[in-house]
């Protein structure tokens, strides 16, 4: 009986192993050293139940467990290990060992044969992990590192982390087992890093170690408050220099005996004009660097600008300097005359840095305002110089009648171009008769007063005179002749004295008419009566009246007057009466003056 159910046994464990995990869930289980693990079927609890008849399971060929006739047996150094769920055929083994790895088996008999099979690894847990390193004070580019992690446990993992980032190999960084190696470490290598050691069933995480590296100085910059080209006479600035450096680096001002980051420069003067610099120095990587050069340029405000002229007393023809100076820094000078830029002419130079102004023929028109703008970049000035160019006398000349008549007034005048205005002195035939006027008035001549007149011009400025010399001849007064409008009075007269004998001429004929038609009258009727009025007629036209028209001519040659003289006398008038049939009357007229006009 034993036998045959050994026999059976053997021949179900051999096909389970052929069948391989069959009714087993799981095909490997981890488990820790000192822990349990369970065997699982995937048998469940079913109403009905399933009847299990033999259960036997199996260490490689040893025997753990056999449920059998509803009894269980434990093998051997199981004892008080195994706990059999005989309604699954599940198997809990507890206290396990190192040795207690490797492949399990089990066979289950119901109704049909079931068997599988599955894998325990057992592991110790990973505990006790820790990190050495060569160093933890490094240096960039210089110093290199090594970390060792070490752990206890088995089948072990290792990974490195800086910070929350994963460690990870390149040509700088090499990952050897629980080894760390950073060579040429850089800045960017600097940080926290922890060992992270991992097997099947758990895992462990070792205590920070941090690393520092050393690096700079880099970027060593100095910088100016306020940044200012240009600092007043008197002002303040701050000078701060900085670097990029671990740790911070240490600061030296060139040429100065002054340490520390921060350079104030408090009330400043033109002495303090030049370049700054600073140098910072790492003490961990032994480098320095010196900063680039900030130009500090210190000015005064210009201040009391003036123009300033060689001479008082500028003369036409000679040479005069105008300079423009000023207090404080100089940078430009710009010149203007009468409020425009200045245009050099031929006759002009800017000497000395435009300072100067050299006139070197001075020209009346150079007369004007000169002003000279003084500019730094803190601020300007101006100054001006009225510039009065002196020249002459020139052109002097006499005005004034070349003949005059005896005891008329005489007054000549004399004229220059002067630059101050010139004082005049006139004399006659080189006798000196008058000073200081330009105006020469005698109310009355006489004959000795003829002759040359000189009138010299002085300019007392530029010592120069000039003369013009004016010919005067005094004469008695003539008869005045008879000039364009004297002849144009007798044009007139004699058209009047023609307009009155024409009219003469006129009256005559119609009074000859009316005696003729009176005549014929009488002759027709015959009577007495009419002769007698002829008569009378004829007496009636006999009485005519004569008068002298006399032209004359005032002494001053002014317009023609007309002069009618009444006292004049006629001698004799006779008619003749003819007949009617005779068409002439002879007349004779006889005038005689009884007196010279």
């Amino acid at each position: 009986m034993n036998l045959l159910i050994l026999l059976c046994i053997l021949c179900v464990t051999f096909t389970g192993l052929c069948e391989g995990a069959g009714v087993l869930v799981d095909d490997l289980l981890n488990a820790t050293v000192g822990g349990k693990v369970l065997f699982t079927t995937n048998l469940t609890t079913q109403d009905p139940p399933v009847t299990i008849d033999t259960v036997i399971w199996n260490f490689y060929l040893r025997n753990i467990i056999t449920f059998s006739s509803g009894s269980i047996r434990p093998g051997p150094g199981y004892e008080n290990r195994t706990t059999l769920f005989m309604s699954t055929g599940s198997l809990e083994l507890r206290n396990l060992s190192l040795k207690d790895s490797g492949e399990y088996t089990v066979n289950i008999l119901t109704v049909e044969t079931l068997a599988g099979n599955t894998k325990l690894m057992i592991y110790e847990p990973v505990s006790n992990v820790t990190i050495t390193t060569s160093s933890t004070d490094l240096v960039e580019f210089i110093s290199s590192v090594h970390l060792s992690c070490s752990s206890s446990g088995t089948s072990l993992s290792f990974l490195w982390l800086n910070g929350s980032s994963e460690v990870k190999a390149s040509d700088r960084v090499q990952l050897t087992g629980h080894n760390l190696t950073i060579f040429n470490v850089t800045r960017y290598d600097e940080g926290t890093f922890r060992c992270r050691v991992v097997n099947p069933v758990s895992n462990s995480t070792s205590d920070p170690v941090f690393l520092s590296i050393s690096f700079g100085p880099e970027n060593t910059r100095l910088n100016l408050s306020p940044s200012e080209h240009y600092y007043e006479d008197g002002s303040n600035v701050s000078l701060t220099c900085s670097a990029v450096s671990r740790p911070p680096a240490h600061f030296q001002w060139i040429g100065l005996s002054v340490s520390g980051p921060e350079l104030p420069l408090l009330n400043l003067n033109m002495n303090q004009t030049g370049n700054y610099s600073c140098k910072a120095f790492n003490n961990k990587t032994n480098r320095s660097q010196t900063s680039q050069p900030a130009f500090i340029s210190v000015l005064q405000r210009i201040s009391g600008a003036s123009v300033n002229s060689t001479t008082n007393q500028a003369v036409e023809g000679n040479s005069v300097n105008l300079t423009c100076e000023a207090a404080g820094s100089v940078f430009s000078r710009q010149w203007k005359k009468d409020g425009s830029d200045l245009i050099l002419t031929n006759n002009m130079t800017l000497n000395r840095e435009e300072s100067v102004l050299s006139f070197q023929s001075l020209k009346r028109t150079d007369s004007g305002k000169y002003s000279c703008i003084i500019t730094n970049p803190i601020n300007r000035d101006e100054a001006e110089y009225n510039m009065v160019v002196n020249y002459g006398p020139d052109g002097v000349q006499i005005t004034g009648p070349r003949e005059i008549n005896v005891k008329d007034t005489l007054t000549l005048t004399c004229s220059a171009e002067s630059t101050p205005s010139a004082t005049y002195t006139w004399s006659l035939n080189t006798t000196e008769i008058l000073s200081d006027s330009a105006e020469f008035t005698k109310p009355v001549t006489e004959f000795s007063d003829s002759g040359s007149y000189t009138c010299t011009a002085t300019n007392n400025v530029t010592g120069r005179w000039s003369t013009a010399v004016h010919a005067l001849s005094v004469t008695v007064k003539q008869p005045p002749r008879c000039n364009s409008g004297c002849i144009v009075g007798i044009i007139i007269g004699c058209c009047l004295i023609l307009g009155l004998c024409a009219g003469g001429l006129y009256f005559v004929s119609r009074r000859r008419k009316q005696r003729n038609y009176l005549s014929h009258e009488d002759t027709r009727t015959g009577s007495t009566g009419g002769g007698h009025q002829n008569s009378q007629a004829s007496s009636s036209n006999q009485d005519v009246t004569y008068t002298d028209i006399n032209f004359l001519r005032k002494k001053d040659g002014g317009p023609v007057q007309l002069e009618l003289e009444n006292n004049s006398e006629y001698a004799e008038v006779k008619v003749k009466n003819r007949d009617p049939a005779e068409s002439s009357t002879d007349a004779h007229v006889e005038q005689m003056n009884k007196a010279a006009p």
